[in-house]
């Protein structure tokens, strides 16, 4: 078995449940969140955690496992809210052009190192900008706006 479904088992049922429920409880673990977004084919809300990173005063998200399901739901356009304990943020996100996202990649493998670098082989923080900018397509970022403009009509 390849290292890589082995990193993503470990941060989808030991991770990802840890901080998710640690977040839900209201305690943020280094800028943690539950990201909620509607689904693109069904419209159920869909959450999974998330880490919020604040970089030169705007905040940002990062998918560190490529184009994923809340990617995908977020491209279509349905309503995403950051969720922290009770607390509800609804919020737009902005997706970054790859020319814009090496110094959002740098700022958040300086943040979250530890937990995301088995997704970043052979990048970390103090990469040459042309590896920042070399991986960037393979790594979806928004720039959190919010909030959202409510649709017409509701």
């Amino acid at each position: 078995m390849s290292p890589t479904p082995t990193r993503h088992w470990i941060a989808n049922h030991v991770f990802n449940p840890l901080v998710a429920g640690l977040t839900r409880l209201g305690v943020s673990v280094r800028g943690s969140r539950i990201l909620a977004v509607r689904g693109r084919k069904t419209g159920a809300w869909r959450t999974t955690p998330v880490g919020l990173l604040t970089h030169e005063g705007a905040r940002y998200l990062v998918a560190p496992t490529g184009v994923t399901q809340w990617v995908r739901n977020v491209r279509a356009g349905g309503e995403v809210e950051l969720r922290r304990g009770r607390r509800r943020e609804p919020v737009a996100l902005v997706e970054l052009t790859d020319d814009e996202k090496p110094p959002v990649l740098r700022a958040y493998l300086r943040r979250w190192k530890v937990m995301v670098r088995a997704f970043f082989p052979g990048v970390g923080p103090d990469a040459p900008d042309a590896d920042l900018a070399r991986i960037a397509p393979g790594y979806p970022a928004f720039r959190v706006s919010g909030p959202k403009p409510p649709s017409p009509g509701g």
